[in-house]
């Protein structure tokens, strides 16, 4: 069977289980934000001067230039000599990019052709790729070493991400630009099935400064005989600077005599060294040019004025107590993409200037949530609603956007989220059979985004949804609060919301409710991938293509995901955008979206950890005995109530902690061990608690405080762990 048969019976399984006129262009944005300020990273003084000389030139032995010459044999040219295992090992690397004086790198990225092959001989086509003028800031770090044992190498953990950024550390990666070294953890790849195939990952527990380069060591690895391993031939020449009579050795030991001194002056020696190499940080014009190029260019269309919308239904039956109606309609908004934007649709760029460049108009659709509060007295707090993983909409009519729109009184409206909405899942699962199709994924979310801001206009202009007679109280007048819109988004809608808050000029206040970033890290731990998988697998069976693929993916991802925009989404705004504010909350436990993502956002943007995070003896990972302030690396606690800024928040039911490592939570141990049969079902330790935040009064509460134009993040855990009841406790 190929693999397009096995992707349609897949596509049916997946799509029902999903179920539940031209004006001038814009010039291109200017992006600012203070970024070079940096993120958390952190190096500690060397304990020793290391020498920062280049060895002099001394020829190899004849044995080791016949291993040599044997070892550049079997890579084919344009590939990386760092490694024989893939042409793109180590990952990501400088050595796959060339020199572009027009980006914001001056560099642009290169990736050779016939990468990537699927079952049914498809190669990866670059050329979406090779736009882009860096690597992620959120990039897997991937490298393959054979023989390693890691349990006798000092790699540093998920629940010990400080050890990363000491001198005992196997692994470095060093901010070239700064010097600092950058807080990350190792895990060998679990879902490999044989060492031959299992990558060592590096995943950096910050964001990575945009346009900055960084230099990746291992040092100091050890093998399953107990001594440590040799360095691969290749980088042997290279660190110790031989003299091969090789071309393709000493083009990359000029680049390495560059980088080998500011590894020293950052602690690393460069004798003894098992690996390195660099790569380089796209830059924001790069990660979100696009969709600020967008905005910028659509709201000019409209000017002042809101977007032209319809109302087609109201619905009164059938609600939550406290709701009036749920309304739906459609409105219109400048469409970036090829035909009529649907899914597998392409972004369309002008010849003259390559932003993005509108073709006519698209329809987009609401759902809104109305209050009974709103309708007799008014002031309702228009909120707009980020939906879950492919859902729809009419998310924001569900039962418990319900019960928190008729307590807080606030109108609750959502718009699909094209691109990962119900719509795109057959679009989705085809993109992981072949991944030449998965650049219309984050391009029809960029349209998503936009969208999103549209529907935040039409809240908060006079002549948008207020002047419709459904949105209008027993008096005829405006139900809204017309000062600003506020956003509110669970899960995907969280992980949406980052990036569509860090653009908006609709909205400075937002809730990411259960979100993260960073969809490599995120889809192995996740039990939503679970349905997918089977394609992935079906079509890239290798492993190492597997998790190169995610690296890969993850380049274009950013552009529609919270991990292209996190180091603008507070304080260091974009241009012709305001600052922003934002309340995470996240559940400990989550089956769905790994916390440790949410944590890697508060790291970046420097945001406080509600303290005490967890219950006392609460282990944070399983297996993991570090204290509860020493895992949650660099994350300081809030100082003082009320809260004027943006924190962190954990609620906590008794689920099982995560478990170390690439794998979900019912695949770790303690689950396999304690939740089989009906205790999947009834044992609260077993129960997924991603649906829990959202029901709790308090976070209900919480938003309500916050949702003002002075509004403040409220002491609503009272000095104590916040602890929740499970959803099945709840009947919305």
């Amino acid at each position: 069977m190929t693999v397009r048969l096995r992707l349609s019976a897949l596509l049916t399984a997946l799509v029902v289980v999903a179920v539940g006129c031209q004006h001038a262009e814009a010039p291109a944005p200017a992006i600012s934000g203070d970024i070079d300020k940096g993120n958390p990273t952190t190096t500690e003084p060397a304990a020793v001067q290391i020498s920062t000389d280049t060895p002099t030139p001394e020829p190899l032995s004849p044995e080791r230039q016949a291993r040599l010459n044997a070892a550049l044999a079997a890579i084919p040219a344009g590939c990386e000599i760092l490694s024989d295992k893939s042409c793109l090992l180590p990952f990501p690397s400088d050595v796959h990019t060339v020199v572009d004086d027009s980006t914001g790198t001056h560099k642009r990225i290169n990736l050779p052709s016939g990468q990537l092959v699927n079952v049914d001989g498809v190669p990866l086509d670059p050329t979406a790729w090779n736009l882009n003028d860096g690597w992620s800031p959120s990039t897997p770090i991937l490298a393959f070493v054979p023989g390693l044992d890691p349990s006798k190498t000092a790699l540093p953990s998920e629940g010990d991400i400080g050890f990363s950024v000491t001198e005992e550390s196997a692994t470095v990666i060093v901010d070239l630009t700064t010097g600092q070294l950058v807080p990350h953890w190792a895990e060998m790849d679990s879902r490999a099935t044989s060492d031959a195939e299992r990558l060592l990952i590096l995943r950096p527990a910050v964001s990575l400064i945009e346009t900055h380069q960084f230099a990746v060591a291992f040092r100091h690895l050890i093998g399953t005989n107990g001594a440590p391993l040799p360095a691969p031939i290749t980088f042997q020449a290279i660190r110790d600077n031989n003299a091969t009579g090789n071309a393709r050795v000493e083009a990359r030991q000029r680049d390495f005599n560059l980088v080998f001194p500011k590894l020293a002056t950052a602690g690393v020696a460069r004798e003894g060294l098992y690996l390195a190499w660099t790569f380089t940080v796209a830059s924001p014009q790069s990660l979100a040019g696009r969709v600020l190029s967008m905005r910028d260019d659509a709201f000019g269309k409209v000017s002042g004025t809101a977007p032209v919308f319809t109302v087609t239904e109201t619905q009164t039956d059938d609600l939550q107590p406290g709701i009036a109606k749920v309304v739906r309609g459609t409105f219109e908004v400048p469409l970036y993409l090829t035909g009529d934007g649907g899914p597998g649709s392409r972004m369309t760029f002008s010849p003259l200037n390559g932003q993005p460049i509108s073709t006519g108009t698209t329809t987009a659709n609401f759902t809104c949530s109305l209050p009974v509060k709103g309708i007799k007295e008014g002031n309702s707090v228009p909120v707009v609603y980020g939906h879950g993983l492919l859902g729809s909409a009419d998310e924001a009519a569900s039962s418990q956007v319900q019960h928190t729109a008729a307590a807080n009184n606030s109108v609750y409206c959502a718009t699909d989220i094209v691109g990962m909405a119900e719509g795109d899942t057959a679009n989705a699962a085809a993109a992981l059979a072949d991944i030449n199709l998965f650049p219309s994924i984050p391009d029809r979310l960029q349209q998503a985004m936009l969208n999103t801001l549209f529907l935040g206009r039409l809240l908060t202009n006079v002549d948008g949804l207020g002047s419709a007679q459904q949105f209008q109280t027993t008096g005829g007048a405006n139900m809204l609060n017309n000062a600003q819109a506020y956003y509110d988004g669970n899960s995907q809608g969280a992980i949406f919301g980052g990036a569509v808050t860090a653009v908006s000029n609709q909205w400075t206040k937002a809730v990411l409710g259960v979100g993260g970033m960073n969809y490599s890290t995120l889809l192995d731990r996740s039990v939503d991938f679970n349905r997918f998988l089977p394609v992935l697998t079906g079509a890239y069976p290798d492993p190492i293509d597997q998790q190169l693929i995610f690296g890969v993916l993850q380049m274009l991802w950013d552009r529609g995901e919270t991990s292209g925009y996190v180091q603008h989404l507070t304080d260091r705004a974009y241009d012709r955008t305001p600052k922003h504010q934002v309340l995470m909350t996240v559940a400990f436990g989550d089956h769905q979206v790994a916390t440790i993502t949410a944590d890697n956002i508060a790291r970046t943007l420097k945001l406080p950890i509600y303290e005490p995070t967890l219950p006392k003896k609460t282990e944070p990972m399983q297996g993991v005995t570090t204290s509860q302030n020493d895992f949650f690396y660099n994350l300081g606690p809030i100082r003082k109530f009320p809260l004027d800024g943006s924190a962190l928040y954990y609620w906590y039911q008794g689920t099982l902690a995560p478990p170390l490592g690439n794998i979900t939570p019912e695949m770790s141990a303690a689950y396999q061990a304690q939740c089989q049969g009906a205790a999947a079902e009834t044992e609260r330790q077993c129960e997924d608690p991603h649906e829990m935040p959202r029901r709790q009064p308090q976070v209900i509460a919480q938003k309500k405080a916050f949702f003002q134009d002075e509004g403040v993040i409220t002491n609503v855990c009272k000095d104590k762990p916040c602890l929740g009841k499970p959803r099945s406790e709840f009947d919305y």
